[in-house]
C-alpha cells in the first residue's frame, strides 16, 4: 500500500512507519520536526517536513496515498488548557486538512484518538459507547477530530476509523517532555534524580506498550471496520504502582517525592478493550513489567 503518515517521526508514528517500511509498504511522512526526530525516520521512507495546519496538497500529489495514518497533535494536556487556540488549530484545524488530504485520493483514514481524555472520569473500563465529557481543551478537540471523521464519511463516502488510545508509553518517548510519566520515571532515575508524585499517587491510568498499539494500527489500517475502538489494557494502575514497577525494573531505591495534586488532572481513566478484541481481534500482548524493561533497556542504551 501507499501510506501517508503525519507525526512519522515522533514517539507512536515513527513505530508505526516502521511496521509499514518492513512489510513493504510505500510511506511517506509529513511532520514539521516540533517533537519528532529525524533519525526516526528510516531510509525506506520519505519525509516531508511539512505542518499540517497549511493545506496538504503538493504532498498528496506526491505520494497518492491509499491509506492515511493521522498522529500529528499537540499532544500535551497542559499546553492544551494555556493555550487553547493553539491546541485547537492543530488538532481540530490540522485534522481537517489531513481529511482533506485523504478525500482528494479516497484514502482510508486512521485517526489517533485519545481515550482518558475523552470519557473523563471512569468508574469501570470505559466503552465506546460510554459518554464523553472531555475535562481539557484537548479532549475536546480529538473529540472534534472524531466528529470531522464522521462528517467527512457521510459528506464524501471518506472511509475511517478513530482509535481511542489509553496512556502510550514506551522505546522513542521523549523522558524530558511534559507527557509520558514512564518515559519521565525512567529518565529520572537513570540520571538519580528524584521522581515526583502529584497528590497521593492514587491516580490510576491503563498503560499500554507502543508495540501493542502498533499492532492495533496495523489491524485497523487493513480493516474495512468503522467507527471508534479503544486500544487499551482494561487494567488501572496507580501511579504508586507505576512508580513500584520502575523502581523494581531499575533497581533503584530512590523514595518519590509527594507535590500537590495539579487542578483537573483525572483520578481513574481505564479502557474497555472487549469490542475492539471482537471488532479486530486485537489484544494487547506486553504486560506492564514487559513493557517498561523495553524502555528502559532503550533509555540506557542512549535511547
Amino acid at each position: 500500500m501507499r501510506v501517508l503518515v503525519t507525526g512519522g517521526a515522533g514517539f507512536i508514528g515513527s513505530h508505526v512507519v516502521d511496521a509499514l517500511v518492513g512489510r513493504g509498504d510505500e510511506v511517506h511522512i509529513v511532520d514539521d520536526l516540533s517533537n519528532g526526530k529525524r533519525h526516526n525516520v528510516p531510509a525506506e521512507a520519505t519525509l516531508h517536513v511539512y505542518d499540517i495546519r497549511e493545506p496538504l496538497d503538493g504532498i498528496v500529489d506526491a505520494a497518492a496515498p491509499d491509506r492515511v495514518v493521522h498522529f500529528a497533535a499537540q499532544a500535551d494536556v497542559r499546553v492544551s488548557v494555556a493555550k487553547p487556540a493553539f491546541d485547537a488549530t492543530v488538532n481540530v484545524a490540522g485534522t481537517a486538512n489531513v481529511l482533506e488530504a485523504a478525500r482528494q485520493t479516497g484514502a482510508r483514514v486512521v485517526f489517533a484518538s485519545t481515550g482518558g481524555a475523552i470519557y473523563g472520569e471512569c468508574t469501570r473500563p470505559a466503552r465506546e459507547d460510554d459518554p464523553c465529557l472531555p475535562l481539557s481543551p484537548y479532549g475536546a478537540a480529538k473529540l472534534a477530530g472524531e466528529g470531522y471523521l464522521g462528517a467527512f464519511g457521510r459528506l464524501y463516502g471518506t472511509p475511517h476509523i478513530a482509535l481511542r488510545f489509553g496512556n502510550v508509553y514506551g522505546p522513542r518517548q521523549d523522558p524530558h517532555g511534559e507527557a509520558g510519566v514512564v518515559a519521565i520515571f525512567l529518565g529520572r532515575l537513570l540520571e538519580g534524580e528524584e521522581c515526583r508524585i502529584f497528590g497521593d499517587g492514587s491516580q490510576s491510568r491503563d498503560y499500554v506498550y507502543v508495540g501493542d498499539v502498533v499492532r492495533a494500527t496495523l489491524a485497523a489500517l487493513d480493516s474495512d471496520t468503522e467507527g471508534v475502538l479503544n486500544i487499551g489494557t482494561g487494567v488501572p494502575t496507580s501511579v504508586l504502582e507505576l512508580y513500584a514497577v520502575c523502581r523494581e525494573v531499575t533497581g533503584s531505591d530512590l523514595e518519590a517525592v509527594h507535590e500537590a495534586a495539579r487542578p483537573g488532572e483525572l483520578g481513574r481513566s481505564v479502557l474497555d478493550g472487549e469490542h475492539t478484541a471482537a471488532t479486530l481481534g486485537f489484544r494487547p500482548e506486553v504486560s506492564l513489567a514487559e513493557g517498561v524493561a523495553a524502555t528502559w533497556d532503550w533509555l540506557r542504551a542512549g535511547s
